[in-house]
């Protein structure tokens, strides 16, 4: 792997509920905290049912920074009554993150099988500025996350971190940017120059990690940690660390590998990989 960034500082590694979801998100807290880890992305699941600003407290009680929430977005829609459902569920969502004391929602923006990939956009653009009111009343921003091409179909009509920094410009709002996600966006001959343009852009508001692996056997659960494929991690976060990114660096991983075996190994595991392939 390549060595174009220090090794990383455990005092901004942030685990996702998602990582450990089998954790709830009272465990997950006291063993992330036990762990070292300083910071934790929590999943609108983890809270469900829950006293949504007592979590919060919990959370940081604990000693853990809540880096951002997820996730919001699906906004394209076959029908003007599914577009507002949409708008009416990310308004609930940044509402959520403003009780939990979260600062950021991750947005998967979606789309809609057979319907044109532009018009998905647009719809995207419309829902995002139709809840920026909703950002500017509780100052909790929102992250465009790109997902990789496979997934254009249903889940995101972004699929490149130049059509989300696109999208940033055109919208023009300082509570609106980009969660950047090794994952999705490892592939992309122009990731470098993308990320020094959304650095520029002040854009650039959380960096997932974790890797692909190969073969890889379902393109949803069978990520990898950090090490385990063939992302070149260190250089990417290298770059984005160049544009100007001092958050944290989250590790995002879906895995029914990962998710079947003892939890609590599996921290120890997130954590070495962290400090070897970050």
């Amino acid at each position: 792997m390549s060595s174009s960034a220090p090794l990383p500082d455990l005092d901004r590694l942030c685990i996702h509920t998602i990582t450990t979801k089998s954790w709830d998100v009272e465990t997950a807290a006291k063993k992330f905290s036990a762990a070292g880890v300083k910071g934790i992305t929590v999943w609108r699941d983890a809270y469900a049912g829950r006293d949504i600003t007592a979590t919060g407290q919990m959370l940081r009680d604990e000693g853990l920074s809540i880096v951002s929430t997820c996730r919001g977005g699906f906004f394209p829609g076959a029908t003007d009554a599914d577009r507002q459902a949409a708008i009416d569920d990310n308004r609930r969502a940044i509402e959520e993150a403003h009780q939990l004391g979260a600062p950021l929602v991750v947005l998967v923006c979606g789309a809609v099988p057979g319907q044109p990939l532009v018009e998905s956009r647009q719809q995207i653009l419309d829902g995002i500025a139709a809840v920026l009111p909703d950002c500017e009343a509780t100052g909790v921003k929102l992250g465009i996350e790109p997902l990789h091409p496979m997934y254009a179909d249903s889940r995101s009509a972004v699929n490149t971190l130049g059509q989300a920094n696109d999208m940033c410009e055109q919208l023009k709002s300082s509570h609106v940017g980009v969660a950047a996600d090794v994952y999705h966006l490892w592939w992309d001959p122009a990731l470098e120059t993308e990320i020094a343009r959304c650095g520029k852009l002040g854009a650039l508001f959380s960096f997932h990690v974790c890797d692909w692996r190969s073969p890889t056997i379902d393109f949803l659960n069978d990520r990898g940690l950090m090490g385990e494929g063939v992302i070149d991690i260190r250089q990417i976060r290298g770059w984005v660390e160049a544009a100007g990114f001092k958050g944290f660096n989250e590790v995002e991983v879906f895995s029914n590998r990962l998710w079947a075996m003892d939890q609590d190994e599996y921290l120890k595991l997130i954590i070495e990989s962290y400090y070897q392939h970050t």
